[in-house]
């Protein structure tokens, strides 16, 4: 089908769909392609129009077609050469969407039609099928991203300031029957859940994948869906199913509404690879627009290199390739107002020909881009090719998810031995690892769960995994999660394990809070969450994987407000300098103490004792801090996994005295002025203020 329509040709710049006014420019980037059709469709996804973009210019084909206007529906098909022996998949009867879709129609709907090749033929994926896809496919929209965001401006909050909260659009009010619009954009940014925030005082939301993503085929067959999302194909979209009323406008709003409430947005972002998989996956936009641009290839062309484990890996030291994922970022940034991005498997993301490179084009590109250094970005540091552990290699201004952190404060508390040493490092900022390249001491994020993995409430009540609902027999997720049930698997109703269980969580909530770099708490572990042990939930679009309210641990609750609280109120406990035994110019004092019950500083066989069950540690301004910022107050903490202990607290100065704020075992306990020496509870932590004394005091 075809038309006589006038076409002008255009510009290469923008890519995507631009409306001008008057009309759309079309500009959709193929290094190898001979041809490129656009398509329009009707409301009702009838093909109404083919017609090629008359230009090409730099690999861009592009063309301009007066008096279209947003609500335009639309799709590519790329003419090329169909050879997979040498990474070309064109297949001209396949519907693909527009890289630079600001908007989709919605989802692929599963079919045969929807692979380049026959499915049924016994040569697989060398093989060319020639079925039309477009009926099975979403369509690209044309979109006027403008948006009225009157008062509402970015939080801009400095990172030592930020404790983030990672959570799922839909999961965070699916299970709130007062919440309008529950499931949506709309929805999070309800009164509801803005209120819940900021009375718990976190600064920044980190969503799970809100870039538009499918539902893989192989969860489709078995009644489940893909919850988390780590599977895009539209990098500028936003995923339909949280919309309302399909229009872009909505992300805004939610955007605007957490800034108007002081709340920053960082957006979980998935660059590494694409949801059309392996060579035997579906060609839904990049496989079909130019595969052997788009995809880093083996050897053997037919083949992708896969250092994700989920068939592909984007091909970012391609010029055009790593322009998309930066003009993506920026878009997101310019248009839609987020405030940073967590960069899953970043690894990945600086893969060069030689492996793993923290000055490959990705990072040289981000680094000096003036939009991007205004936001936060966070590179989950690894991906499961060779040598992709990369935890403190990352170049400023990366911060990094620090999974050592999460490991060795879940062993500490469960009471595994010889951890003392780790715990230290933990809570001065994991400097070992970040101290370099003038990092701060935020460099690190600090976290005991996340979405991939137990919540805080499974961690104190299973010793194993429970995933059967995942449909592969409890084969999936991690088997080792530092865990301790405390004597029952599960839910129980025996006093004493549930007293226990409730007091490690207070201890381990307390350590992240108390602990130098930038914590993440994961939504829900406030309120008790459970996801019945499953610590894999990513197929899990139901009660398992929501945020149940209904069950909340308010006494847990009101605790973690007053954790939050206490570090938002002593700047002490989130430096940007690193603390290094380094004495003061203010007043010659170290600005950290390591010590033992008996207040002795901690030897190197204390260091190596494995039967060493507590710490303690005095906090103050790191030396090198500016005199403007330098603070003569300290904070001491004690933190004891072991039976109850008498610590004796350092002489203060004259005028002063050490009160205690928080006490983990008396969780409601109001402050009291501690004298020469404390009773610190079996497995507890303790946190006092060296405050001046007042005249009540004296």
């Amino acid at each position: 089908m075809s038309g006589n329509i006038a076409i002008n040709p255009g510009r290469p710049y923008p890519l995507g769909a631009t409306f001008d006014g008057d009309g759309v420019n079309f500009a959709v980037f193929s290094q190898h392609a001979t041809r490129m059709t656009l398509c329009l469709f009707n409301d009702e996804g009838q093909e109404y129009l083919l017609i090629d973009l008359p230009e090409h210019d730099g690999h861009v084909w592009h063309g301009y077609l007066p008096g279209l206007r947003p609500g335009q529906r639309y799709g590519y098909r790329a003419h090329g050469p169909y050879r997979p022996d040498e990474g070309h998949r064109f297949n001209p009867h396949k519907l693909l969407i527009d890289p630079y879709a600001k908007r989709l129609s919605g989802h692929p709907v599963w079919h045969d039609a929807l692979m380049g090749y026959d499915v049924s033929a016994k040569h697989g994926d060398l093989t060319f099928d020639t079925r039309d896809s477009a009926r099975y496919m979403p369509k690209s929209i044309v979109t006027d991203p403008a948006f009225s965001w009157g008062e509402s401006n970015h939080p801009r909050r400095p990172m030592e300031e930020s404790v983030i909260y990672e959570a799922h659009v839909k999961g965070m009010t699916a299970g709130r029957k007062d919440v309008p619009n529950a499931g949506t954009y709309l929805g999070l940014a309800s009164d509801p859940i803005l209120d819940h925030l900021t009375k718990l005082g976190v600064t920044a939301i980190e969503l799970l994948p809100v870039q538009a993503f499918i539902n893989d085929r192989f969860l489709m067959d078995k009644g489940l869906t893909n919850y988390w999302g780590y599977m895009t194909y539209g990098f500028f979209a936003p995923e339909p199913r949280y919309m309302a009323t399909q229009d872009i406008a909505e992300f805004q709003h939610m955007v605007a509404r957490f800034h108007t409430a002081g709340i920053e947005v960082i957006l979980d972002v998935v660059y590494n690879h694409t949801a059309e998989g392996n060579q035997m996956g579906p060609t839904l936009c990049f496989r079909g627009l130019d595969n052997h641009s788009y995809y880093r290839l083996a050897e053997t062309k037919r083949y992708y290199i896969d250092d994700t484990g989920t068939g592909n890996t984007l091909n970012l030291n391609h010029p055009m390739v790593l322009r998309m994922v930066m003009d993506s970022l920026r878009y997101w940034v310019e248009v839609m107002h987020v405030d940073g991005f967590r960069f899953d498997l970043c690894s990945s993301l600086g893969r060069v020909e030689t492996g793993f490179d923290r000055n490959a084009p990705f990072f040289q590109a981000i680094r000096q881009d003036p939009v991007l250094a205004q936001v936060k970005l966070i590179a989950e540091p690894w991906d499961i090719g060779p040598g992709g552990y990369q935890l403190g290699a990352y170049p400023p201004p990366f911060a990094e998810w620090n999974d050592k952190y999460r490991d060795q404060i879940r062993k500490f508390w469960r009471g595994d031995t010889g951890l003392v040493n780790k715990l230290a490092t933990r809570i001065s900022g994991s400097a070992l690892r970040f101290d370099h390249d003038a990092k701060p001491a935020t460099s690190s994020v600090n976290f005991l769960t996340a979405h991939d993995g137990f919540t805080l409430m499974d961690v104190v009540s299973y010793n194993d995994k429970h995933n059967d609902a995942n449909g592969e027999d409890n084969r999936d997720g991690h088997s080792d999660n530092a865990s301790d049930n405390m004597g029952v698997e599960g839910p129980t109703t025996d006093p004493v394990i549930v007293a226990a269980r409730a007091a490690r969580r207070r201890n381990m909530m307390a350590t992240l809070l108390f602990s130098q770099g930038t914590p993440m708490i994961l939504g829900g572990d406030e309120l008790g969450n459970s996801q019945g042990g499953n610590n894999n939930a990513y197929c899990q679009d139901s009660p398992i994987g929501w945020i149940d309210w209904d069950t909340a641990d308010t006494a847990f609750l009101e605790f973690c407000k007053t954790l939050i609280a206490f570090r938002r109120d002593h700047p002490i406990l989130r430096q940007k300098r690193f603390l290094h035994a380094r004495s003061r110019l203010i007043d010659g004092v170290p600005d950290i103490y390591w010590r033992r019950a008996d207040g002795a500083t901690m030897t190197d066989a204390d260091w190596a004792n494995a039967d060493q069950c507590h710490l303690a540690v005095e906090l103050r301004t790191a030396s090198g801090t500016p005199e403007y910022a330098a603070l003569e107050s300290a904070i001491y903490l004690v933190f004891n996994v072991g039976e109850a202990i008498t610590a004796i607290l350092p002489n203060p100065a004259m005028g002063q005295h050490w009160v205690r704020h928080i006490d983990t075992s008396r969780p409601s306990a109001p402050l009291s002025p501690a004298g020469g020496r404390i009773k610190v509870s079996a497995n507890s932590v303790v946190a006092l203020v060296l405050e001046p004394k007042t005249v009540a005091d004296r």
